[in-house]
């Protein structure tokens, strides 16, 4: 398919800390045009300001959808939304990046699935680590270990001010497990690329500032056909610790690899989002030992000093978005990875909820 040489209208929906920077990113990498901004509150204001000004504004996203016919929508907003805002888009002609979650139920996720394949329409979801050069050797680096693999990880946030906002605010329709927690099983389901067979997770409400049917602090446990296991632990809250919450350890037979963030690792940084993709360094170690079981080899580092920062991620989910638009790309497994990661997700929020397993 040729690449048009008209920008790509895009509508801005949702202008917190991603919607933003995926503005800046339509702002700045050619080949969009924000033709509209879209929230329910002053931050949409805040946003044009940022952006030089001059974007029209609007409260409501059906009303903005149908004034400025996008070609395109970029929905980041909170969870509860994301269903609707990208059937309706769809339903209008539109292709669509939106964040994480796809939705904040399976049916909803692939209701959402369902409606691009119908409209012929591309629909990105924003892993962001694959994205990220990083984590793309991380997972290279764990599928070279052997079989099974042990995967530890985890992303505790002790957030406070604008962030415990955000945080509560999302704990209005999901868990932390399951709103961070798909990054994360995502990352597990390509190092391992097996099937899930069963999960296991607690969960504790350390809080009264949120809904009493949900928790701030949850851990996932999944086992997988070939025999690797995983788990991945998020809390959020003022009350979370700040030790050990940044842990990235895959461990096989034929040794580890491990994410040392000592930037990203040091006190006070736990609910800063450039912090959450920094890897700077991977250390990998190889179990080989010699005749006096001594290890053959020392530990290697691969220095991640020069990576993108978190904006830069961003720059180029949207490439790629723009790449799968122009180029026709199938995104069917980049759709059917999203609506697994989910459903591997809730099935765990279903394990907290009722103190049992749940067969995958």
């Amino acid at each position: 398919m040729s690449i048009p040489t008209q920008a790509l209208r895009v509508l801005v929906v949702g202008c917190g800390n991603m919607g933003a920077s995926h503005a800046i990113a339509y702002k700045t990498i050619g080949g969009f045009e924000i033709c509209g901004i879209v929230s329910t509150g002053n931050s949409k204001v805040v946003l044009n300001e940022r952006l030089g000004g001059g974007y029209t504004l609007y409260d409501d996203y059906t009303t903005a959808l149908k004034a400025t016919q996008p070609d395109a929508v970029c929905i980041s907003t909170y969870p509860d939304t994301h269903e609707s805002f990208a059937v309706q888009a769809f339903e209008q002609g539109c292709h669509v990046f939106m964040e994480k979650p796809i939705a904040d139920t399976v049916e909803g996720a692939k209701r959402v699935m369902a409606a691009a394949e119908k409209a012929g329409k591309k629909l990105v979801v924003g892993y962001i680590l694959r994205h990220h050069p990083s984590w793309e050797k991380f997972v290279e680096v764990a599928q070279g270990l052997g079989k099974p693999l042990v995967m530890r990880m985890n992303l505790n946030q002790q957030s406070h001010g604008t962030m415990w906002t955000v945080h509560r605010n999302l704990m209005k329709s999901l868990s932390p497990i399951v709103d961070c927690g798909v990054h994360y099983i995502d990352v597990m389901c390509q190092m391992t690329r097996s099937k899930p067979l069963q999960v296991n997770a607690i969960g504790a409400r350390l809080t009264n500032d949120i809904p009493a049917g949900n928790y701030n602090y949850g851990q996932l446990q999944i086992r997988f056909e070939d025999g690797s296991v995983g788990w991945y632990e998020a809390g959020w809250g003022p009350m979370m610790s700040e030790t050990a919450f940044f842990v990235k350890d895959v461990i096989g037979p034929d040794g580890c690899v491990s994410i040392v963030a000592k930037n990203a690792g040091s006190s006070g940084k736990s609910d800063n989002v450039d912090s959450h993709t920094k890897t700077e360094s991977l250390r990998v170690h190889k179990a080989a030992l010699d005749a006096n079981d001594q290890f053959v080899e020392t530990d290697t580092w691969i220095d991640m000093q020069d990576e993108p920062d978190h904006q830069e991620l961003c720059n180029r989910e949207q490439r790629y978005f723009l790449k799968a638009i122009q180029e026709d790309l199938d995104l069917t497994d980049h759709m059917q990875d999203a609506v697994n990661s989910l459903q591997i997700a809730f099935a765990c929020d279903e394990s907290v909820r009722t103190g049992q397993p749940v067969m995958l």
